[in-house]
This record gives C-alpha cells, structure tokens and sequence, in this order.
C-alpha cells in the first residue's frame, strides 16, 4: 500500500483563510500525487461531510474528511496556518489541518491507520512537533509514526488505573461514533481513556465506526461501574449495556470534556442510579423516568415527536419505492385493470404481457401492504427500541384491518411506543429482567395497543381518514391550488429534510388505497420536489459567472436529479448560499404546486420524475407546471445573486463571482 502521506502533501505555509480554501488547496496536493481523480468532486463530498458535523477540534485542530468514490487510495494531507482558520471548533480557529481521503470501499486496514492518527493527535507532544516542524518530509514521517514518539504513552487504556494499594478503580465502558466513523469516533475514545487515566479511573472504549466494530468483551461490560455514550449516530446494541447508569452525550463532548464525563458517570453511580436504571430499562438503554440520561429525551416534546416519526418514515420509504414503482410499472405494460387480474400463482402466461403487469401489480401490492404496518413499527422502535417492534407493527396492522389508514398507522405506532415506554418504567424482580424485552413487554404492550386500536381510537381514526378522503376528492378551485401551494413550500423548504418528508409521507399515504384527489396530492409534491435542482441547473447553465467552478460542476449533475426527483440536489447550493437559494426555490415549488393541482395532473407512481411520465395524468400541462416553477425559482435565485454581487458592500467578497471557492460555506 502507498504511503498515507508524503512530504509533497505537506504545507507548512498554507495561506488559505476558510475551510474551503483550505481543503480546496491541500486536495490539489492530493490529485497533483494522482491519489484524488476528480477536484471537484471530492470537494463536493467533503463539503457534505462537514454539514452533517463541523470538523473543528478544541486544541486548534481542523480534520475535514470523507469517504468517497473519488479517492484511489487512503490518503492524508497536512497544512499548518499561522493565521488559523475557522473549522467551528468552540475555542476559536485550527492552525493544524489534516484533510483525510477515504476510498469509498475503504478497508480495516486503513480504519487501523487513521485511528491511530487520530489517537495520536490527543498527545498534546505530537502537536506541538507538527507546530514546531520545518522540514516537510520529518513532517510526514512523524505523522506515518515513523519517528520516536514525543513519549510513550504506556500499556493500553485502562491497564494502569489500579491503584498502588491494590484497591478496584472505578471501571467504564464507552462507546464513541461519528457519521462517518473515521476521526471523531477515534478521537473521543482516546480523549476519554486519557482522561481516565488521568483521574486513576479504568476505561475501556469500543469504537462503532463505519467499517463495523469489535464489541467489547461482555465480562468487561458486566465489571464496569458506568456507561459513556459519545455518538453521532445511533450505538449500536444498546442492550449489553442493560442495568448500567448510562451518560449519552454526543461525540464532540467526548473529545472535548472527558473528565466532565467521567465525573458525571461517577455522580449517577454514587446516587444510586443503576437499581432504577436496571428495572426501568427493559433493554433499551436509557434512565429512569426521573432523570433520563438521554440527551434526545431532554429535547423539547415537539423535536422528539418529529423524530419519532421521521424514523417511521425514513424506514417507510423503501416499501413505497419499491412496492409503488413495480406496481406503477406494471400499469405501464398492461394498463390499469391490471390491479382486478387473477392471482398469478393460480393463472400466468409466460408468453402473455397482461400476466407480466398482473405479476408486477401483485408484487409491488405486496411491498406496499408493509407500507402502514412499517411506519407504526418503526415509529414506536424510534420512541422505545427493539421491545416495541413488535405492538407497532401489530398497531399498523390493526389500523389496515379497521380501515384507519396512514393516520392511523401515525397513532398505533405512537401508542405502541408509549406503552412500551411506561411498561419499562415499571420495577420488576432481577429474574424477569432477561425476558422482560423479549417476552413480557411485547405480550403485554400488542395487547394494549390491539385493544386500544379494535375497540377505542380505530373507528374514529378510520371515520377522520375517510374525511380527509372526501376531501381530497372534493377539492377544486381555489381549495386545490392553496394545497398546492402548501405542499410545494415543504417540498422545497428543507429538500430531504422533515419538512419535506412529512410531505412526502402524506401524498404516498394516500397511494395505498388511492383516489383522484390523491393521485392529485402524488403528483404535486413530485413536481415540486423537482423544481429545486432542476432550477440551480438552469441558473448555473445561464448565469456561470455567478456560481464557483465547483457549483457549475454540481449543476450539471442537477439536471439529471431533478429529472429524477432527487430534490437533494439542490443541497450543496443551498447550504452555501441558504438565504437566496431557499426562497427561490420555495417559490418556484410553491408556483409548480398550485399548477400541478390547477392542471388536475394526477400520477400513480411515488418517485421516477420524468421517467414515469406514461403514468401521469394530463402529462403536458404537468410538465408544463415544473417548467414554469423552475423558471420563477432559477429568476430569482439569479436576480438576488446578482443584486448581491453589484451591491457595494460585496466588493471583498468575490464567491459569487467564482473568483474564490472560499465561499461555498456549508451550513453546519
């Protein structure tokens, strides 16, 4: 394998002031050394990373990274500034940059190789050498590990915390993770076991990374005293941790403040947190209902709820895509009575095409029959982990069976989860604790959920879902054009985000038992959802001079997202430019909106863009509607970019104008 730095990546001088200048410089090292294939987009991929979660560390250390199909070989580049730049780390600016290149199939081997930098950029000598170096090459060499290390660190974390006297430390366990998993995860686990040490405490971290991970020793886990989860994405397991006060705080925390952690986890052993912890928990993980160690739990109830139900959805949309296209596919070869033919395993003809589209229809009817069952599954799993899978999807099922609906679906897996969550609150004897999430919680919490959704919340629910039926199917006029306008503003407010989920989520509910008025609500939020990318394409298509080389880059591949109706798209412009890229957008979603419903354009189809225009009703007036709504967006986003740029107070600022990349600062 080639050497993960060289002196030729190495910048001791690196004159950047942002962080995209300043990766934008160290990846042209990386492609000049024919490790990064094409610039831009890597730095694309980047710059995506970053938004998920600022790279800054307290110390003056910046670490963009990213995995990407771009890298041909694990890769490092070090620039040092005398100026600092600003990586949104909380004690000001980086002057120490590392930018890190993953292979988009990156291996063990390389996790092993940035691990180890990243541990090693905790030892406050290490840095201070890369400070103080002059020579690029001794630069690289120290940051491979071939130079002596400024001073041996000892034996591994937690083998030197017994104390002199023989006594027993006081023992964690940790698990740290990032989004990525390649800097932060590793960074965390040795600012925390250095921490320990310092405090005489006996740590002992497991690393989630995105390669997998090596789950630490279960006699261990029985010994430890206390819990710390630093993460960024959801640890991995939970219910090894069973019976344990837990401290659940995020992966930056544990890079930043260890000993504050650490002495947490000791205040919640000390009073006695781990018996109401141990007999509330049920296998989740999480407090009791006193003082829940959740950091999502302290949250307002309305962020908790959006996600609860954002992983519904989230785990909801693979059946819709699935299931909607094969059946909208089989509409397309054999025409919608497709849906009344006989059950193919009883009657099919190779040779026939009607056979194929009713094999297809069934197919995907199949797939879409989870559609209800897995939102309400996965709602509940959101609020109360693996015990309340099996109530919601119970719920879900209940809520078809009493014709309930999508709405329905929605209440069964909020009830589901909160039952399950009141059942874990209930203390029970140590001997039923090992059955209580396997056996006792979803008995009892399915009979309760069934009971509830058959005799007391079904028929309402279902007798509301037949209104807003009723609704749909009656909506004309004005009525219809407002609703347009509503659902093309999410559609194009967040573009993925919830926002436009809950869109989403409303018009493919109606799919499951469709109408006119909902096949109406499916084909407004599909165009709307096209409008954002398409229309950062055209504008970077007509107005170049407005937009980095890096934005025109991306605007090409826009074309063919928006065709898509991949309204993500648009996110790299508008993260670099929210304020005159939203409301264009909005706009021009909000114009296509009111069109589509204006137009009476309906589709049977949950996603495809373009590709499924066969299956659009009134196809001309519907593409029509896109068109005009990417116009007024691409207008506008064109006019404010252009106001911008002529005002006075932009002199110095030259991003627009694709002079300096150093503006495409992605929103954190």
């Amino acid at each position: 394998m080639s050497e993960l730095i060289t002196a030729d990546l190495v910048d001791l001088d690196l004159s950047a002031t942002t962080k995209d200048a300043a990766a934008r410089s160290l990846a042209e090292r990386m492609v000049a050394a024919h490790r990064v294939t094409d610039l831009d987009g890597f730095l694309a991929d980047v710059a995506a990373r970053e938004a998920q979660l600022p790279t800054g560390l307290d110390g003056g250390i910046g670490i963009p990274h990213c995995r990407s199909e771009h890298v041909n070989a694990p890769t490092l580049a070090f620039g040092r500034s005398a100026a600092g730049i600003d990586f949104g780390a909380a004690d000001g600016p980086a002057d120490l940059i590392f930018l890190i290149a993953a292979p988009a199939g990156a291996d063990d081997d390389h996790l092993t190789i940035l691990s180890g930098l990243a541990r090693r950029l905790m030892d406050p000598e290490f840095t201070a050498a890369l400070r103080a170096g002059t020579d690029p090459a001794a630069v690289a060499a120290l940051i491979r590990g071939e130079e002596p290390p400024p001073e041996a660190e000892g034996a591994e974390p937690g083998t030197e915390t017994a104390e002199a006297d023989g006594s027993v430390p006081f023992r964690i366990v940790a698990v740290t993770s990032c989004p990525t998993g390649i800097a932060h995860t590793y960074m965390a686990a040795e600012s925390l076991a250095a921490a320990g040490r310092a405090e005489g405490v006996e740590v002992t971290v497991e690393t989630q990374g995105s390669g997998g991970f090596k789950k630490l020793d279960p006699a261990v886990i029985a010994a430890a005293d206390a819990v710390i989860w630093a993460h960024d994405v959801e640890v991995r397991e939970k219910t090894r941790f069973r019976g344990k006060p837990v401290v659940d705080v995020g992966v930056k925390a544990g890079i930043n403040r260890p000993a504050e952690l650490i002495a947490e986890a000791r205040r919640k052993a000390e009073r006695g947190e781990i018996a109401a912890l141990s007999e509330a928990d049920g296998g989740r993980g999480s407090g009791d209902g006193g003082e829940d160690i959740s950091g999502a739990d302290h949250a307002h109830f309305g962020v908790r709820l959006r996600t609860y139900l954002m992983s519904g959805v989230s785990y909801m949309v693979p059946f819709v895509a699935a299931g909607g296209l094969l059946i909208a596919l089989s509409f397309a070869i054999g025409g919608y009575e497709t849906a009344s033919a006989k059950s193919v395993a009883d009657h099919f003809v190779w040779g026939e095409a009607d056979s194929w589209a009713a094999l297809l229809n069934q197919i995907g009817s199949a797939a879409f029959a989870f559609l209800v069952p897995v939102l309400a599954g996965y709602i509940a799993y959101g609020m109360a982990d693996r015990p309340a899978l099996v109530p919601g999807f119970v719920g879900g099922s209940i809520a078809l069976t009493v014709n309930a609906g999508f709405l329905g679906g929605l209440v069964a897996g909020l009830l589901a989860g909160a039952v399950v969550m009141a059942i874990q609150r209930v203390p029970v004897h140590a001997t039923l604790r090992g059955i209580m999430p396997v056996l006792v919680i979803p008995l009892i919490a399915s009979a309760v959920v069934g009971f509830l959704m058959f005799i007391v919340v079904g028929k309402p629910i279902a007798s509301l879902q037949n209104a807003l039926t009723d609704w749909l199917n009656g909506l004309s006029g004005s009525n219809a054009v407002i609703l347009g306008v509503v659902l093309g503003l999410m559609m194009c407010f967040d573009m993925g985000g919830p926002l436009n989920k809950v869109a989403y989520a409303f018009a493919v509910g109606g799919l499951a038992d469709p109408t006119d008025g909902s096949l109406k609500v499916m084909a407004a939020v599909m165009a709307a959802g096209m409008v954002p990318p398409l229309a950062m394409a055209l504008a970077t298509t007509v107005r170049k001079k407005l937009f980095t080389k890096t934005e025109r880059e991306n605007g090409r591949a826009a074309w063919v997202l928006g065709a898509s109706f991949i309204t993500e798209g648009a996110i790299p412009f508008a993260a670099a430019d929210p304020l005159r890229v939203i409301p264009s957008v909005m706009a021009g979603g909000a114009v296509t909106g009111a069109l589509s419903m204006a137009f009476g354009a309906t589709l049977r189809a949950p996603h495809g863009g373009v590709f499924v225009v066969p299956l659009i009703g009134e196809p001309f007036l519907y593409l029509l509607a896109i068109a005009a709504g990417t116009l007024v967006a691409t207008a506008l986003v064109v006019l404010l970019k252009g106001a911008r740029r002529a005002a006075p107070d932009a002199a110095g600022e030259a991003g627009a104008t694709g002079s300096d990349d150093s503006r495409v600062t992605v929103a954190a």
